[in-house]
């Protein structure tokens, strides 16, 4: 697939409706936690998507050998995608989903640091700078805000440090022997790694198994198939079809879906800072990941 400088109609329509699917699985993630621990439904889901990605590779004639020079890399991606799960599904259960959203969607500003320090090409201009401190700022006021809601500030710096490990992600995608393998192939070694490792730390985190209902039930099947699986396969191959930053910018799109969703679908309170927070975020990313257009 070649990698395009710009995104076109097609990805932004792509993007706006892959940013919706995950503002929607915010709240899903909450109603399914109902039924099942959060580590454990993390798991779960990764299992899950284990066995819908090896029928759809088998389908699709998609080979599961991977290039020896990306396995590491695979590997670290797979750890980074269990902590990521880890800590945004514990996240979820301790606070609110419009908490949760902003700060974990603050995934472009942590991935536009490490390009700046790690990518000798991505240089730091006055436009860039501006974006990084109003994202950052956003990310500080969301953090210290102690209204509107269940919050905490374990659930607040579970869900900082699931944005980082996206991040990572996203940049060993970019970065490593990764980008040039098969979006299947990056998505089902992630979902291979983190099955297990979920599913032995699940009993750590209390029972795994809540009062479950068919609308539990029915959140995991969602996770598993249009999330866990199809989902991200969307997403590896938006990130090989269009630059990094520009898939990651979209992502804005996603934490004001959520708080919306949030406070239709559960009635969750919202405070005043968090819709300051969440305009700040959105501007100081839109402002990192715009091209300046040439004179």
């Amino acid at each position: 697939m070649i990698r395009r400088t710009e995104i076109d109609s097609f990805g932004v329509l792509a993007l706006t409706a892959f940013a919706l699917h995950l503002a929607f699985n915010q709240v899903v993630i909450k109603v399914t936690a109902g039924g099942f621990s959060p580590v454990f439904a993390a798991g779960v889901r990764s299992a899950g998507a284990v066995i819908v990605l090896l029928v759809w590779m088998y389908l699709r004639g998609v080979s599961l050998r991977m290039p020896r020079a990306a396995l590491p890399w695979a590997v670290v991606s797979g750890l980074l995608f269990a902590i990521e799960f880890i800590c945004l599904y514990n996240a979820l259960d301790l606070t609110t989903v419009s908490r949760s959203s902003v700060i974990f969607y603050s995934m472009p500003l942590w991935l536009a640091l490490a390009s700046v320090v790690l990518l000798p090409d991505e240089r730091l201009t006055r436009r860039k700078a501006l974006g990084l401190a109003l994202a950052f700022g956003g990310v500080v006021i969301a953090l210290s805000d102690r209204s509107g809601g269940h919050v905490s500030w374990a659930g607040d710096l579970l869900a900082l440090c699931a944005a980082l490990a996206w991040g990572g992600i996203a940049l060993l995608v970019r970065v490593t022997p990764l980008a040039d393998v098969p979006s299947e192939q990056q998505l089902i070694s992630q979902v291979i790694i983190s099955a297990p490792v979920l599913l032995l730390l699940a009993p750590l985190f209390g029972p795994m198994v809540r009062e479950v209902q068919p609308i539990h039930i029915a959140g995991m099947l969602f996770q598993i198939i249009a999330v866990g699986s199809f989902g991200y396969l969307i997403w590896f191959g938006l990130m090989k079809r269009y630059p990094a930053n520009g898939v990651a910018s979209f992502s804005f799109i996603s934490p004001v879906a959520s708080v919306v969703m949030g406070w239709l679908l559960l009635g969750e309170r919202i405070a005043p800072t968090i819709w300051i927070a969440l305009v700040m975020v959105a501007i100081g990313i839109t402002l990192i990941n715009r091209r300046a257009r040439a004179h």
